[in-house]
């Protein structure tokens, strides 16, 4: 299995050709299975991935982890682009979600563009529970509450009805792919909680290794990534707990930020890698 960062947040050496944004979307090549996960915040994926030798009309399915912008803002280019992918995601959601500014006296739409659902409504694969999408390629909805969520959270809100109340994040999902007799384990921005994700995967998957996790832990401040919502060592004890579980590498990125990665790393040694635009890694 190859998996290239089409967008992410940083860029890997070398590659100054390549565009960054705050944003995340990865192209999985597993068994001649072509697969886009999430479509970063722009089109910028698009002219990556051109740069990267990878060619989106190929791609057989498109998952999206949750519904903001800066994960699917690039999924109209997408399906201009390819005539056949469905685009698999979690429950149509009721109400909009938004990131609540200035003691929410103004807040600011962060989902995706209705306006592809009516341009497209035959391209779009809504999933509740757990769901074997492609052979060994599963989709979980349920996600378990064992651990916090992360505290970046409590600026993002959603509005049903007028009434404006905390996101639950039941539009994100968990994506996970058997290989042979491990497993890999894809997240969005993980904002139920990469330590939750990890046990969901692991109660409906006992005794399997996991090979690789690979996604953001929103643990960096928004809108500014130096101020942690969590402390330093709420961080390191997350980095304590993910190495109780059986894991062999973890590659994350995105919203994780660079200065939790820092205190990830420390804990997590060479168990821990970044993943930034245009780097591929093969598992």
């Amino acid at each position: 299995m190859n998996i290239t960062a089409l967008i992410e947040n940083c860029i890997t050496d070398n590659r100054e050709d390549l565009e960054k944004e705050h944003g995340l979307s990865l192209y999985i090549d597993y068994n001649n299975l072509k697969i886009l996960f999430d479509a970063g915040a722009s089109d910028a994926f698009e002219r990556n991935a051109i740069k990267l030798g990878v060619d989106l009309e190929k791609v057989d399915m498109a998952i999206l982890s949750h519904q903001h912008y800066d994960h699917g803002g690039g999924l109209s280019r997408f399906l201009e682009i390819n005539s056949k992918a469905s685009v698999h995601l979690c429950r149509q959601m009721k109400g909009n979600t938004y990131f609540k500014s200035l003691g929410g006296l103004i807040n600011k739409y962060i989902g995706l563009d209705k306006k592809i659902f009516v341009k497209h409504p035959n391209r779009f694969v809504f999933v509740n529970g757990t769901a074997e999408v492609s052979k060994n390629v599963f989709i979980i909805t349920e996600i378990c509450r064992k651990y916090p969520q992360p505290k970046g959270n409590s600026k993002l809100l959603v509005c049903e009805n007028g009434n404006w109340l905390p996101d639950p994040f039941d539009h994100e999902l968990i994506v996970v792919i058997k290989e042979e007799k491990e497993l890999v384990i894809l997240t969005g921005c993980a904002h139920n909680g990469i330590l939750n994700m990890v046990e969901t995967v692991v109660r409906q998957f006992p005794d399997m290794p996991i090979k690789a996790i690979i996604g953001g832990f929103h643990l960096a401040g928004i809108p500014v990534p130096q101020l942690l919502p969590e402390t330093i060592e709420e961080i390191r004890a997350i980095a304590s707990d993910l190495l109780k579980y059986p894991v062999k590498t973890v590659y994350t990125g995105h919203c994780t930020g660079m200065k939790a990665y820092g205190i990830l790393k420390e804990v997590m040694g060479n168990k821990l890698e970044y993943l930034d635009t245009g780097k591929t890694i093969s598992i």
